[in-house]
């Protein structure tokens, strides 16, 4: 390797570090290893953490929720309860009741999923490298319970550029008053 091509690999090493992109190491973690939500700046306490077994999420799920948030299934486009709501209110996790995401951030992306450009408090949800299908696309999952929720995608409406594309069996819209 030729000093460019180092100096070009290492630049992209310390770029890809420094804004916390997954690494082949991180990808290889299982979900049940992955490191405990933290609190952000600012915002509340570290987030305790709901552990089930698979037959008491069966109890307490629906069978399409149960698919969706354990199973890590996808609802079909346009079909999902919340996909056109415009409700007000906070949209809390399905399962365990943890606060995900604020109406006000809600948007129409036109993919029949709603979508968010941003969490209530990113220690509410966590990201891991899904690959899937043949694709690579970040996966969010609840924190708190480790749910599925969708994925999240760079094409997003400004301020934050991201797209968090949920499924609405995830969601549980609490309706502001």
């Amino acid at each position: 390797m030729n000093l460019r091509n180092l100096l070009t690999a290492t630049a992209i090493a310390a770029a890809l570090a420094a804004c916390g992109s997954a690494t082949a190491s991180d990808e290889a973690k299982p979900a049940a290893q992955a490191k405990p939500a933290a609190a952000a700046p600012g915002k509340g306490k570290m987030i305790e953490k709901v552990v089930k077994t698979e037959e008491e999420w069966k109890k307490i799920l629906t069978p399409e929720q149960y698919h969706v948030i354990r199973e890590k299934g996808t609802e079909r486009a346009f079909t999902g309860e919340y996909a056109k709501n415009h409700d007000k209110g906070v949209y809390n996790c399905a399962a365990c009741g943890l606060p995900l995401f604020d109406s006000a951030t809600k948007f129409e992306s036109g993919t029949g999923w709603p979508s968010f450009w941003q969490p209530i408090d990113p220690a509410h949800v966590e990201e891991h490298t899904d690959r899937a299908f043949g694709m690579r696309r970040v996966e969010v999952v609840c924190a708190r319970c480790g749910g599925h929720l969708g994925h999240v995608f760079d094409d997003g409406p400004k301020p934050t550029g991201l797209r968090y594309c949920m499924n609405s069996a995830s969601l549980k819209l609490a309706k502001a008053e």
